[in-house]
């Protein structure tokens, strides 16, 4: 029996192929040639860097100024709420105070924004006749314990706002020196350090008003240990703290 002699298939044509390729997509696939990648001239690819800097620029001033800033506690005026070296997260959204001009320098204006401060708010705010060496204003972080119009003492180791005494638990020690009474004029805020005997407020430089007050303090970006923001109306307390 003669072997059969193995003949080759004819090979498809490459347009017969792609005609039958063509049969098995479904109606909706449409298949899109690849556009040609041309290369950029030199100026334009420049132009178009500069630009893309300069709007990321612009989009973290504006967040800078109107939304929110990260601010380094430096010093223990706020212990134990806040520690020094801490990260924090300041809000602009519910009220706060943003700089129009030339960034690090006091050339420039400054105006608020959203609404009114509330009593016990942890803020990062400016001092009166406090200014950096190119005349910018400097940040302290403090607490608000006088609104326009309190009454503000400081009698027995504990604070008094308008006649009304608050045992805040949250503090570490009881206030040592006595201070007041002292009324807090119109569209001005009395603040005070939570680290009473350890802290330069109010009571040495005097009341700030609202366009010092840069913002509120929402929280801290890291930490160690517990911080009494973490809890509404101060219900975070130190009871073993207090002397």
């Amino acid at each position: 029996m003669s072997e059969i002699e193995k003949v080759p298939a004819e090979p498809v044509a490459p347009e017969k192929k792609a005609c039958w390729l063509k049969k098995l997509k479904p109606s909706w696939w449409v298949t899109q040639p690849k556009p040609e990648k041309i290369k950029k001239p030199l100026k334009q690819e420049v132009c178009e860097w500069v630009g893309t800097i300069v709007l990321a620029v612009l989009i973290a001033f504006l967040v800078h100024s109107f939304v929110f800033q990260n601010v380094r506690v430096d010093g223990n005026s706020m212990y134990p709420t806040l520690k020094d070296g801490e990260f924090m997260y300041v809000s602009k959204l519910d009220y706060g105070t943003s700089f129009f001009g030339i960034p690090f320098t006091g050339i420039g204006t400054y105006f608020t924004v959203g609404g009114e401060p509330e009593r016990f708010d942890v803020v990062v705010c400016n001092y009166p006749n406090r200014l950096g060496k190119h005349g910018e204003r400097l940040n302290f972080v403090k607490r608000i314990v006088g609104l326009p119009g309190d009454t503000v003492e400081c009698k027995d180791g504990f604070l008094y706002v308008n006649g009304v005494k608050y045992d805040e638990p949250l503090l570490a020690e009881y206030i040592a020196k006595d201070f007041g009474p002292y009324t807090v004029p119109e569209g001005h805020y009395f603040v005070m350090g939570d680290n009473r005997n350890n802290s330069n407020d109010s009571r040495a430089t005097g009341p700030i008003t609202r366009d010092m007050i840069v913002g509120k303090v929402e929280g801290v970006i890291w930490r160690s240990t517990p911080s009494t923001l973490d809890y509404e109306n101060g219900a975070l307390r130190y009871p073993q703290l207090r002397k």
